[in-house]
């Protein structure tokens, strides 16, 4: 009678620590998964900068820094490494996209060029499934890190020899922390 429990006991363990470590490694998957799609995304994006500069070069001749601006921070943001260097880079990437739009302020022959019009329409269509992808990445993040944090679970998590470790999230740009400033 003993031994059949002992036996019950270990069965239970060993299928509890089963769902655990696959539950686990679910998670790790969907968050792979939606930082993938965050870079098909980003990729996009990068594709479709080149096109934009040079619709807007034939308007700017003399906004070259600006421009060339523009060509190194997407560069930095491709060939980033980590999901942190990746992350950094994209932020300075948008923030060199919004000098890029502003130009068409200061050049309504280009703000009503339909070729510019258009690639700005997709980028704010990028832009926006860009956020939507990094939403759902941090919220896998979130709960990953909360399920291998957490006991039970970081007890399972520690048992595999740190094959699951905490995921980093995808922050917000420091400039577009601060408070915007509305004059009428």
């Amino acid at each position: 009678m003993a031994f059949l429990i002992v036996v019950a006991i270990v069965a239970f363990l060993l299928i509890f620590v089963t769902s655990k470590y696959n539950a686990f490694v679910k998670l790790n998957n969907q968050a792979e998964e939606a930082y993938a799609q965050i870079d098909a995304h980003l990729k996009q994006r990068y594709d479709l900068v080149p096109n934009l500069v040079e619709t807007v070069k034939g308007y700017a001749k003399h906004e070259e820094k600006t421009l060339t601006a523009v060509i190194e921070a997407r560069n930095k943001a491709m060939n980033a490494t980590t999901v942190e260097d990746r992350d950094k880079a994209d932020n300075a990437f948008a923030g060199t996209l919004k000098t890029l739009f502003a130009l068409s302020e200061a050049y309504p022959e280009l703000k009503a060029n339909t070729n510019f019009t258009e690639l700005q329409k997709k980028l704010s269509d990028l832009e926006s499934e860009i956020l939507q992808a990094r939403k759902y990445y941090n919220a896998v993040v979130k709960t990953f890190n909360t399920a291998i944090e957490s006991f039970p679970g970081n007890l399972i998590a520690g048992m595999f020899c740190g094959k699951f470790k905490k995921l980093a999230y995808l922050q917000v740009a420091e400039a577009e922390r601060q408070n915007v400033k509305v004059q009428f």
